[in-house]
C-alpha cells in the first residue's frame, strides 16, 4: 500500500529479517544513545535489533520502502499477543518494534506506520492498544493519542532488562 506521504508500506515477510535487523540496528544504535547509557545500550542492542521471526511472520508487521523495492526506512506492527508473555486480552493489542532509520526521522514515517497499523486494528474490532515505548519513543506516541501508564523494566535477558514505558490509547 502506498501511503498518502509517498512511501510504501508493505507487509514483512521471514526473508526480510536480514534488512530489518540491519534498519533496527541503525535505528536503535543511534536514536536511542541520547537517553541511555552506553554501557546498558551495548549489552541491550544485540537483543533490540535482533529481528523478531514471529513478527516477520504474523501478517501484521510491516516494513516501509521509498519506493517499491526501495530502501527500506522504517519498520513495525502489532500483534493481539502481548510481548514477553503471549497473553492476548480480546479487543486489545500490542504496537510491536517501531524503528525508523536515523536519516529519515521526523519525516512522517513512524506516523504513517502508525496510522496503517491504527486502520488495521480497528477493522478487526480493537478498541485499545499497548506499547512498550523507549524512552526516545514516548513523546512521539503520546503526540498520537497514547497516554503514558507508568515505566516497566522490559526483560532482555536472563540478568538483563530494559527500562521502558508501558503506553496505552483508547481506539473510537
Amino acid at each position: 500500500m502506498t501511503d498518502p506521504s509517498g512511501f510504501l508500506i508493505r507487509v514483512a515477510t521471514p526473508a526480510d529479517s536480514d534488512v530489518v535487523g540491519t534498519l533496527l540496528a541503525a535505528s536503535y544504535s543511534s536514536l536511542l544513545a541520547t537517553r541511555y547509557r552506553s554501557d546498558l545500550l551495548g549489552l541491550a542492542l544485540p537483543h533490540l535489533t535482533e529481528a523478531n521471526a514471529t513478527l516477520l511472520r504474523s501478517g501484521t508487521y510491516y516494513v516501509v520502502e521509498k519506493g517499491r523495492g526501495g530502501d527500506l526506512i522504517g519498520c513495525g506492527g502489532w500483534t493481539t499477543a502481548q510481548p514477553g508473555s503471549g497473553d492476548i486480552v480480546k479487543g486489545e493489542a500490542h504496537i510491536r518494534h517501531f524503528a525508523t532509520h536515523p536519516q529519515w526521522v521526523r519525516r512522517g514515517i513512524g506516523a504513517s506506520l502508525l496510522a496503517h497499523c491504527v486502520r488495521g486494528t480497528l477493522s478487526l474490532g480493537i478498541r485499545k492498544l499497548h506499547c512498550f515505548s523507549t524512552l526516545n519513543a514516548e513523546h512521539f506516541y503520546r503526540t498520537h493519542g497514547f497516554q503514558t501508564v507508568g515505566p516497566i523494566d522490559v526483560p532482555m535477558g536472563p540478568d538483563l532488562t530494559f527500562p521502558g514505558i508501558l503506553m496505552s490509547r483508547e481506539l473510537a
